[in-house]
């Protein structure tokens, strides 16, 4: 999909693609979502540049993710973004250039269109080509911040279950501790990246001052959020531990449980093995009260160990 952009007296304004690209040589914003060949083929044709590919977009090493050449600024940042209910990193190219903003991405993101509501709101906000990719970046912090508080409020729920709810499942409980924590994971890793490309503009963006000091506001809200999000994953590891305890626990209820069954049945075991003996001369055989002495005593020797067990309190 292709989207383009261009400012209206101040407003960001969509612009309709033609075959033709006649429009979008006034955009200063080209949004490109999992674009096809044709796609890519009208704007590398129009602009005369080559736009990353998918490996190129993938790539994990800083020379590749922040850099600068004949076509203009490149970064690639990593956005958080929920894909069929599961929340996946996703890398954007951001690309500026003669005075655009070009963007490459495969999905849909939400920052995306919450920037362009924004905009409509704030029409300082699209003063150029910088200031929306500052603008995005700065929504982009926002939304994870909002999502750090979301887990924040996710595991207090867990915390409830784990430490004060005497019939919590455990295994759904850890099931939703391990959720939490690949969500803070993919959070933090979002946040790391956001400040390496926004200290690469910084020192490589030829930013005026007004524009510095932004990225120097953005770059000290990572920093606030970076410090909770450690925090998140000591309170995650503090209730998978609980909850692994109280797992142990009741496991180590039922075998104490099957452990005194065991010895609870081992003397009238012992008095049934005996008189189930075939031997000839076994006196108590021709006893008359014999069957009903012997289950006395499989009942007097299953009782005194329960019994001895309750007094000491273990039962």
């Amino acid at each position: 999909m292709l989207n383009a952009f261009a400012l209206d007296n101040g407003m960001l304004k969509s612009l309709h693609v033609g075959a033709d690209s006649q429009s979008l040589r006034q955009a200063i914003w080209i949004d490109l979502t999992d674009p096809s060949d044709d796609e890519r083929e009208q704007v590398e044709a129009l602009y005369r540049q080559d736009l990353p590919d998918a490996e190129d977009v993938s790539e994990i090493e800083a020379s590749a993710r922040y850099y600068e050449d004949q076509d203009g600024l490149h970064v690639h940042s990593l956005f958080l973004q929920d894909i069929e209910g599961r929340p996946v990193s996703t890398t954007v190219a951001f690309i500026l250039s003669g005075g655009r903003l070009i963007t490459l991405h495969e999905h849909n993101l939400s920052v995306f269109r919450l920037l362009r509501l924004r905009a409509r709101r704030e029409p300082e906000l699209a003063e150029d080509e910088v200031s929306l990719l500052l603008g995005l970046f700065e929504t982009k912090v926002e939304n994870l911040a909002d999502r750090l508080e979301r887990v924040h409020t996710d595991l207090e729920h867990v915390s409830t279950m784990v430490l004060a709810d005497s019939n919590v499942n455990l295994e759904e409980a850890m099931d939703e501790l391990t959720r939490q924590e690949d969500i803070n994971g993919k959070i933090r890793l979002c946040l790391m990246d956001s400040q390496r490309a926004l200290t690469f503009l910084l020192r490589r963006g030829r930013l005026d001052a007004d524009k510095r000091e932004w990225v120097r506001e953005q770059l000290r809200d990572l920093d606030s959020l970076l410090p909770h999000n450690t925090f998140l994953f000591e309170k995650v590891n503090f209730l998978m531990d609980a909850a692994m305890g109280f797992s142990n626990i009741e496991q180590a209820q039922i075998i104490k449980i099957f452990s005194i069954a065991a010895v609870v049945f081992l003397p009238p075991t012992l008095v049934a093995s005996i008189y189930g003996m075939n031997f000839h001369f076994m006196p108590e055989i021709d006893w008359k009260w014999g069957y009903p002495l012997a289950i006395l005593l499989m009942l007097l020797s299953g009782l005194a160990p329960y019994v001895y067990f309750k007094h000491k309190g273990w039962l």
